[in-house]
């Protein structure tokens, strides 16, 4: 496993736990680079002043907060320093909730929580309780200069935190406008529609087919210095006016799809 990017110490009561935190996932998509266009040499980037585009060094750059508008503060790293370091190495447990009562709109991003040389047995403790309840912690741990909300539960036999927003950085939605009144028997189709999908969820089963095709169209072009012209595109369907009779065929299609889905796994089975 990559070197942890963390280190610190679970505190729940009384008990802590020291640990370390390593990336749980990696982004696969495709990164871009800007090139010179006559000999596809990369473009580097030029730190410059905004009032006056002049070139700055590295070293006469300070970072800084804008506490106002066009008013900045600096930030050295003593003053960095001087954050509260049991803060920003501790995840502080507030409260052990159910895991269905928080939306999937909170969730930022994953990391793996190992237990420290010596420290297995509260560590192996505190998974079997969360394992056992069913419950997930709510704590709040500082990486890389913010703080973070985070849900501590247990995941393929380890301790999982995934980090959260706070509920002031979740922006409320617009109000769909416009009044529209839904017959009962609209409801229902799209309501069978749905159960004709549905599904248990296999993440294997779904791959980004975009940055496979990506690929493919670029290692074309690198080879014969082209991209072939694509497929002649079907004539597209005008605009549906009858909404009941596109549900109707769309719930006729999936009953076929699941009649043969069922089939063929009575066979292979």
């Amino acid at each position: 496993m990559a070197r942890p990017i963390w280190s610190g110490t679970i505190s729940f009561g009384l008990v802590s736990v020291p640990v370390k935190m390593y990336s749980a996932t990696e982004s696969k998509e495709l990164r871009f680079h800007f090139l010179h266009k006559g000999d596809l040499e990369p473009i580097g980037y030029d730190k410059v002043r905004k009032d006056t585009g002049e070139h700055v060094d590295p070293d006469e750059i300070v970072r800084g907060l804008e506490v106002e508008k066009g008013r900045y503060v600096e930030l050295s790293e003593e003053d960095l320093a001087r954050l509260d370091i049991e803060l920003t190495h501790s995840i502080d447990i507030c409260d052990f909730v159910d895991i269905d009562e928080i939306d999937p709109i909170y969730f930022r991003k994953a990391y793996y929580l190992l237990p420290e040389e010596g420290a297995e047995k509260p560590y192996r403790l505190l998974l079997a309780a969360l394992e056992e309840t069913g419950k997930v912690g709510i704590a709040k741990v500082v990486i890389r200069n913010k703080q973070h909300l985070a849900a501590l539960r247990p995941w393929e036999g380890v301790l999982l935190l995934e980090t959260m927003y706070f509920a002031d950085e979740i922006r409320k939605p617009e109000s769909v406008d416009g009044k529209v009144e839904l017959r009962k028997p609209e409801v229902e189709m799209a309501r069978s529609l749905v159960e004709n999908l549905s599904d248990t969820f296999a993440p294997e089963k779904y791959d980004d087919t975009y940055r496979k095709e990506l690929l493919a169209l670029l290692k074309e072009k690198a080879e014969t210095g082209k991209i072939s012209k694509p497929r002649d595109a079907e004539e597209e369907e005008g605009e549906v006016v009858d909404l009941m009779a596109a549900l109707r065929e769309s719930v006729a299609r999936t009953k076929q799809q699941s009649k043969r889905s069922t089939t063929r796994k009575r066979k292979a089975s």
